[in-house]
């Protein structure tokens, strides 16, 4: 019997503020035994839990449906505006045996087509952060109460002292010109009967950045001063409807947040703080009228993806004294976030707290090229004098580990608080050999480090959304992390940031930086088309893929318009390899340009084939492939080369493999020379970005996997390893001990081949429909595991190798068929239990290989 569970809608469990007219459902089916499937199904849809039965639903009853679907399941009933629906499944198994109902889950819609109604936009022209208010009186019992707001760039928002929510950096940073995102808040047990306040301090965030910067948010096509819009609605049991929203009788004025930027802090002077300005009673007689502000021209859309949250906190590992009065406290670990301050301090005595990922001379080190001003990272805390302070900023996150603080003449505390998107860690990897575990424990944390509402490439430096880095670091980062919403909304943020030539920028959002500098860049922008395949591999995303085809197509008609002589055109290129500095690698750009425009188009062809829309991106490939091939392979010594680089470069070979470009009798000639060049430079790789991702993946497809775990076990320069003798936590930007940024994912994508290849679990396509299980990078290692949350359950491995006995354990979820493969020397040395569900198995290169559906699985290979 099948037990459905983990229902959710919209990829989330209970979402409030839905705004899709058809929400989709998804729930994982559980059953005991082997070879379980779904046969069908049927969801009920009803205003109120006990309406959940056939024969008393009144929303809608889907029927029974023949399908073995468990996600992407439409809803096909009514929806109206800020309403709850409740709902639940059954399912039936390949027997025809229908189970039990789930346990109801519900969604809530938001605003839909209503809008907000009578609000408008509001601010106030104050000399800092701006505190706006609004009284109002509840008169009876209340129901239910939902406060829909969005403030820009950021809103902290208070119901009678009190925030309504735990989420920080909100609503999440966007392309404000086409997209504006509001925020749903259940707010019916704040409100009390009698006089109530709700409140707003607004921060600038990237919507009113004012720090001058490279890439130009201060001069962006939305730059306004902080601005407010909210809708309180109050439903009272009595059937009364009452709105609060926003308008001139809301009052405003200057807050005690002098200045904040994302790039250089806060300032926070205590002194002109408003004890209960948030709360009623407050006089706020001496406050100005709040003005309505001209609309931003973006489209006010629900916030679908994880707000960004406090996720820990933590106290320094060691406070040390430099010199009289300056203080370093080293919090044992690299992150984003901010430092939380208590202070008792004489009035007007300023404590600047200035946050770095190093320590030279004495400081911290915070400096930043692309940033005008003195105070990098640095937040002043001016103190009131009134006993023991407590603070933290509000409207931006640093990179660090380090904090130095200055200015405190008696004694203080601060804490670590660990700041990004809230999103769910969906995997669990282990293994004998250490150096493993620590550098996926480290990728992920440098990922979470990079993650607030959109995929950055440093929080200290740069804070964008760097095109390039999500293109390597997405598989990565979708087999760690549950990213179906986040990825979901940065797909949005790609649509909106298009031109209207179909041209992408390579950061995204975009103030109109990025077109032509550091661009055309193909590597780049083409995380498009790869992303939205990527997505369909995790999570069968059929409609992302249909909502995003045409401006797929206007892109790489952008992109096929301007290939020369076969080659597509770049200017980044191989970014960052040992040895170059802060640039790129000195082979052709055309090479990788080329190669990655070839990738976009095959995975656009199979977009294009999953949603039923014909093109010619296959055609369009193979020209680039014989363009390239023609253009940089030496097939008298099985190469490739640029003319102007006559040196052997590793990524000009390992890219051309990984994407299935070199030309089939050149196969074996091109990975051996790959290999030999790894042997001959002792080991070492001497990729940037685009080439250290698939490096040993193709290594170890291509038989030298020894080669691969030597290349990844390294502790000499340049390696992991390298990094983390001098004292790593997370990985670097640079291959040298001179990195820039020490919180940058896109060198540590290792990882993929770690979960993919010494762990041995793939996920192939349709949403974890088809996995591999393939331990094939087992040298210098008797064990591993990993144990995934997939969309359709989850999937599990575990492996232990003992002597000449090999144990291989698989767990699969009911809707997955999985391909094993067992290391052997003969399919007669391979049991597996329980056989009668194995099936027969067959034999090639090393592996028996057995297909298996869902069932707990026990492999055992004596001759591995």
């Amino acid at each position: 019997m099948l037990t459905p569970r983990s229902l959710k809608t919209e990829y989330a469990v209970r979402p409030l503020g839905v705004d899709v007219p058809r929400p989709r459902f998804s729930w994982v089916a559980d059953a005991p035994g082997y070879g379980a499937t779904q046969t069908a199904y049927q969801l009920l849809v009803a205003s109120a839990p006990e309406l959940l039965t056939p024969e008393r639903t009144d929303v809608w009853d889907s029927g029974k449906v023949e399908s073995a679907r468990t996600f992407g399941i439409e809803y096909d009933g009514p929806t109206a505006a800020r309403t709850r629906y409740h709902w639940t499944v059954r399912l039936w198994d390949g027997r025809g045996q229908a189970g039990e109902w789930a346990a109801p889950e519900w969604f809530e819609t938001g605003l839909l087509d209503e809008g907000f109604g009578a609000a408008h936009w509001i601010g106030g022209a104050t000399d800092s952060a701006p505190l706006l208010r609004r009284a109002f009186t509840v008169d009876g019992t209340v129901r239910r109460a939902r406060l829909y707001s969005s403030g820009l760039g950021y809103a902290d928002l208070r119901l009678n002292g009190g925030a309504v929510s735990d989420a920080v950096l909100d609503p999440g940073f966007t392309a404000y010109d086409h997209t504006v995102l509001y925020v749903t808040h259940d707010v019916t047990e704040l409100l009390r009967a009698g006089d109530n306040v709700v409140g707003a301090e607004l921060g600038r965030g990237f919507f009113g950045l004012t720090s001058v910067n490279v890439w130009r948010w201060h001069d962006a096509p939305w730059t306004a001063d902080p601005q407010l819009i909210a809708r309180l609605v109050i439903e009272y049991d009595d059937g009364r409807v009452e709105e609060i929203s926003s308008d001139e009788s809301w009052r405003v004025t200057g807050g005690p947040t002098l200045s904040d930027s994302l790039y250089l802090g806060e300032t926070y002077d205590a002194r002109r703080a408003l004890p209960g300005w948030d709360a009623a009673g407050f006089d706020d007689s001496a406050w100005t009228a709040a003005s309505v502000v001209e609309a931003p021209k973006g489209k006010l859309t629900a916030q679908a993806h994880e707000p960004i949250r406090v996720i820990e906190t933590v106290d320094p590992v060691e406070v040390t004294e430099v010199r009289p009065g300056v203080w370093i406290a080293d919090f044992g670990r690299t992150v984003a976030g901010w430092t939380k301050l208590s202070v008792n301090a004489p009035a007007g005595t300023t404590i600047s707290l200035t946050h770095g990922e190093t320590v030279a001379d004495g400081n911290v080190a915070a400096w930043n090229v692309h940033v005008d001003g003195d105070r990098i990272q640095r937040d002043e805390y001016i103190a009131a004098g009134t006993g023991t302070e407590t603070w933290e900023p509000r409207f931006s996150y640093k990179g660090f580990r380090y904090v130095q603080i200055e200015g405190a003449a008696t004694a203080l505390t601060v804490q670590m608080r660990v700041v990004n998107s809230d999103v769910a860690s969906v995997t669990r990897f282990a293994s004998a050999q250490a150096a493993y575990e620590q550098f996926e424990h480290a990728m992920r944390r440098t990922i979470l480090s990079n993650l607030h509402g959109i995929p950055t490439d440093t929080p200290y430096f740069e804070k964008n959304g760097w095109t390039g880095d999500a293109q390597v670091g997405a598989p990565t980062m979708l087999a760690t992390l549950d990213l179906a919403r986040f990825f979901t909304k940065w797909l949005g943020d790609i649509r909106d940031s298009q031109a209207d030539s179909g041209q992408l920028p390579v950061i995204v959002p975009t103030s109109g930086w990025g077109f032509t500098d550091l661009s055309p860049a193909t590597e780049w922008p083409t995380v498009y088309p790869f992303l939205l395949r990527e997505m369909y591999r995790w999570y069968g995303d059929e409609r992302l893929l249909r909502e995003h085809w045409d401006p797929l197509t206007r892109y790489l008609a952008w992109e096929l318009d301007r290939v020369e002589d076969g080659l597509s055109v770049s200017v980044l290129g191989d970014w960052l390899p040992p040895g170059f500095g802060s640039g790129p690698a000195p082979e052709d750009r055309r090479l990788t340009g080329t190669a990655y425009l070839y990738r976009a188009l095959v995975v656009a062809a199979e977009i294009g084939d999953l949603i039923g829309r014909p093109n010619d991106y296959r055609k369009a490939a193979a020209d680039l492939a014989d363009g390239l091939n023609r253009t940089f392979l030496d097939r008298e010594t099985g190469r490739y080369r640029s003319a102007d680089d006559p040196d052997y470069r590793q990524t000009s070979n390992a890219v051309p493999l990984a994407f299935g470009l070199v030309p089939d009798e050149y196969v074996d000639r091109v990975a051996a020379g790959l290999a030999a060049d790894v042997e001959a430079r002792g080991f070492h790789l001497n990729t940037g970005c685009l080439g250290v991702g698939v490096l040993l993946p193709v290594l170890t497809a291509h038989g030298y996997g020894d080669v691969a775990t030597k290349v990844a076990l390294q502790r000499s320069y340049p390696s992991w390893g390298y990094w983390f003798d001098l004292g790593a936590d997370t990985m670097w930007e640079k291959w040298e001990d001179d990195s820039r940024s020490r919180n940058h994912y896109f060198q540590g994508t290792v990882v993929q081949w770690i979960l993919e290849n010494v762990a041995g679990l793939r996920v192939i396509d349709a949403g974890c429909e088809r996995i591999v299980v393939r331990p094939d990078a087992r040298d210098e290692v008797d064990s591993a595991s990993i144990r995934t949350e997939t969309i359709r359950g989850r999937v599990a491995v575990s492996w232990k190798q003992t002597g000449r006995v090999l144990s291989l354990d698989v767990q699969v979820p009911v809707g997955t068929t999985a391909e094993v493969h067992v290391p052997s020397a003969r399919a007669a040395d391979v049991d597996a239990v329980p056989r009668s569900f194995a099936g027969e198995s067959s034999y090639v290169d090393g592996y028996t290989v057995y297909t298996v559906g869902a069932g707990q699985w026990a492999f055992t290979s004596r001759s591995a």
